[in-house]
């Protein structure tokens, strides 16, 4: 393994880029493995000169209205709980004009319409998130890259819990938080709930469909549990 860093990763990025095109690079991996951090960090080393944008898959996410209607409530960041088709048309859309991505918030825990947003002229689009595996086809979808942040379980586990927490706690003071109807846990009984969360969800939804990027991945990064990086 070779030490690396977000500027390394973005040297990496920019040399893909060729003048007049839109590079469509996607960012995968783990829930709570540092998806949206890295790609901050990789739009911030980008030179000054090239125009990044940064999507989130979790507006293309189906709305809690239509997962609950669908069954699939418990089964949220499963393939079956994206609207695949829109993502992959809005991917494959940036290449040739104005695309209007959906937005998501983590405060409802849902896709927020009026946050929604219209993308024009890109050189670089970092689209971070799940739902960037291969198919059940072995196809992934339409990405010119694909990075795939690998990291050890435990240390996976200790950044799903210490975000959990810092929302469970922030919601005290939020009763709109998604994360309100949870502080009738004590702080135990709170992240034992969200260890259930990972073993029940989070964790076969990784091993079962996320990690498949891995293989398919252009550049796969390690990440320690002190958030050092290594390809």
């Amino acid at each position: 393994m070779t030490p690396t860093t977000p500027a390394a990763l973005a040297a990496r990025i920019a040399a893909r880029h060729r003048p007049g095109e839109t590079l469509i690079v996607g960012i995968t991996g783990s829930v709570a493995v540092g998806k949206t951090t890295l790609a901050r960090q990789i739009a911030e080393a980008l030179p000054a000169n090239v125009k990044v944008e940064i999507v989130s898959t979790d507006g293309f996410l189906k709305p809690n209205a239509v997962l609950e209607a669908e069954g699939l409530s418990m089964r949220k960041g499963f393939p079956e709980s994206y609207d695949a088709p829109a993502m992959a048309a809005a991917l494959a859309g940036l290449k040739h004009g104005a695309v209007t991505v959906p937005s998501y918030s983590h405060t409802s825990y849902d896709v927020d319409p009026a946050a929604a947003r219209t993308i024009s002229g890109a050189d670089i689009v970092l689209v971070e998130g799940l739902g960037l595996a291969p198919d059940a086809a072995g196809q992934r979808p339409p990405l010119d890259l694909l990075i795939y942040i690998d990291a050890a379980e435990d240390d996976i586990i200790a950044w799903f819990l210490a975000r959990f927490m810092g929302l469970w706690a922030a919601a005290a003071n939020d009763p709109n938080s998604f994360y309100a109807r949870f502080r009738h846990l004590n702080e135990a009984e709170a992240r034992q709930f969200a260890l259930s969360v990972w073993n029940g969800i989070n964790r076969p939804n990784w091993l079962e469909h996320i990690a498949r990027a891995r293989d398919v991945a252009d550049i796969v990064v390690v990440k320690a549990l002190d958030h050092s990086l290594a390809t």
